[in-house]
């Protein structure tokens, strides 16, 4: 009889450990759009006044005319920077090497982002429709990591790239909060052992930007989802607003994020690695570099907040089924090197 109560009492705390991570996070706060839902034109015929045409991987992009990208393709000399933005700390990329890639263009690698801004919420999702989402071939080499018992992690973060080798432009990230290669999943074990060692790992499901130069050179050089849509981003008040249309200019949804108070300014480099398929659907391992200047964190729910409407990018975050907030960042001045992604082999796994 006491071996079974022993047996019954291990398998009690078994599933209260299960459990409880998602027993303290705050349930997401998901609002219906404003009924307002202004046209955004988008012409990818049309040139702006200050643009140029030039041709990239076998494509017509107008890019801005005499910016970094059109003088330099993304190898930028760091004294042209400090000449042109003197108020940029470029100490961290002077101690990074650019290399010659061929990705069906020339580039340079990494990508230097010299100033940018970003609001990122980390949600628990149904582990189903993940799964579903993950390919195949990549769920061989890293698995979605499980936060609680049916319930993954989705990371979503909207990017402003203010300054950078491809000029500016605004982003959409929505991805698969994953293991490392070839690690077993153990839930939020294997959640803090990524943030320890300040390498997270995940699989971008869309990744949409609002420039043609942005859309092109990530998906042709990155094998990343992107396409071309209407972003707006504001900063004015208290709150830090991204707002997300479709391919016609339709609204389709905001999220914003409260400006928290930033108290630790001692800068801090983070890798965020992404794993994902080639054209010929061979794996590839990409990865970006994040040097956080400003940054403060919330588990608060109503420190982010999402308005959903029926657009095609609402409905996709509404199949997630997003409920507990397990971590707002509100980063408001970061830098970052883009690395290009290599092909995954049995050397490198």
């Amino acid at each position: 009889m006491k071996k079974i109560k022993t047996i019954f009492f291990v398998a009690v705390l078994g599933v209260i450990l299960l459990f409880i991570p998602g027993f303290f996070l705050s349930s997401a706060i998901i609002n219906k759009a404003s009924a307002n839902s202004n046209l955004k034109a988008i012409n990818n015929d049309s040139i702006a006044k200050n643009d140029t045409i030039i041709e990239l991987a076998g494509h017509q992009l107008p890019v801005l005319k005499g910016g970094m990208f059109d003088r330099f393709h993304s190898n930028s000399p760091l004294s042209v920077v400090a000449e042109e933005r003197p108020d940029i700390d470029l100490s961290w990329f002077k101690t990074l090497h650019k290399e010659k890639k061929d990705v069906g263009f020339i580039t340079y690698s990494p990508n230097f982002y010299y100033s940018n801004s970003s609001i990122t919420a980390i949600y628990t999702a149904d582990m189903s429709k993940i799964k579903e989402l993950l390919p195949a071939e990549v769920n061989e080499l890293v698995k979605p990591i499980s936060y609680t018992p049916g319930r993954g992690l989705i990371a979503i973060t909207s990017y402003a790239y203010h300054f950078c080798d491809n000029d500016s432009y605004n982003e959409l990230s929505i991805s698969i909060v994953t293991t490392k290669p070839n690690k077993s999943n153990w839930g939020l074990i294997s959640l803090m052992g990524e943030v320890n060692d300040k390498s997270l790992w995940g699989y971008v499901l869309k990744l949409p930007v609002n420039t043609e130069l942005a859309r092109v050179r990530g998906k042709v050089g990155y094998n990343l989802p992107k396409w071309l849509i209407p972003i707006d981003y504001n900063t004015d008040g208290n709150n830090v607003t991204f707002t997300y249309y479709d391919e016609k200019g339709n609204l389709d949804f905001s999220m914003t994020g409260k400006k928290l108070e930033v108290t630790n300014s001692i800068p801090e480099i983070n890798r965020s690695n992404f794993i994902n398929l080639n054209t010929k659907g061979q794996l590839t391992h990409g990865y970006s570099d994040v040097r956080a200047i400003k940054k403060a964190t919330s588990k608060k729910a109503e420190d982010i907040q999402f308005n959903l409407s029926d657009g095609p990018l609402s409905a996709f975050i509404k199949s997630l089924e997003l409920k507990k907030l397990v971590r707002y960042d509100y980063q408001p001045e970061f830098q970052a090197a883009l690395y290009t992604p290599e092909l995954v082999t049995e050397n490198n796994k």
